[in-house]
């Protein structure tokens, strides 16, 4: 098979509606536009939002509350259920350091953002050193009383 042999499906694409082709397509004339204003005009149209001079929905509805956009931390999220999951699976050996690099070479957590929190969702069977930036209270008890540490990275 070659490049210009694929084609779609039978049935799967339409024509597109060919308008201003003489008055035999039933797109001639004024080319499904109606008869003159401002959507009739080349590069006419209104605004998004525009309401014809009243003052848009937008603008009148009040503002509230308040947006934390820029001090927003949003942090790489997993649960001890997840950890042992994965030792007990194989995809982590028992012995390793469980850090944000090697989950996210494993493909556990999607992003790294701005680091790694460890929720207490689930138990840890076997003594592991946990790496993050954050761990919850209950996290931080629940792997210190397995055995294992928890880290705190800078």
């Amino acid at each position: 098979m070659r490049l210009d042999e694929l084609a779609p499906k039978e049935g799967s694409t339409k024509a597109n509606k060919r308008v201003g082709r003489g008055c035999g397509s039933g797109h001639g004339k004024t080319a499904c536009k109606g008869h003159k204003g401002q959507k009739a005009r080349s590069g006419g149209g209104v605004a998004r939002g525009f309401e014809g001079g009243q003052m848009p929905l937008q603008r009148r509805l009040p503002k509230r509350g308040f947006k934390n956009h820029p001090f927003k931390v949003e942090w790489a999220i997993i649960n001890l259920k997840d950890i042992e999951d994965k030792i007990e699976s194989g995809v982590i050996d028992a012995g390793v350091e469980v850090t944000p690099e090697l989950l996210y070479k494993y493909g556990i957590i999607k992003k790294l953002r701005a680091g790694l929190k460890v929720l207490a969702t689930g138990e840890l069977k076997r003594p592991v050193v946990v790496k993050a930036n954050v761990f919850s209270k209950k996290a931080a008890e629940k792997i210190t009383a397995s055995g294992g540490q928890a880290v705190v990275l800078a």
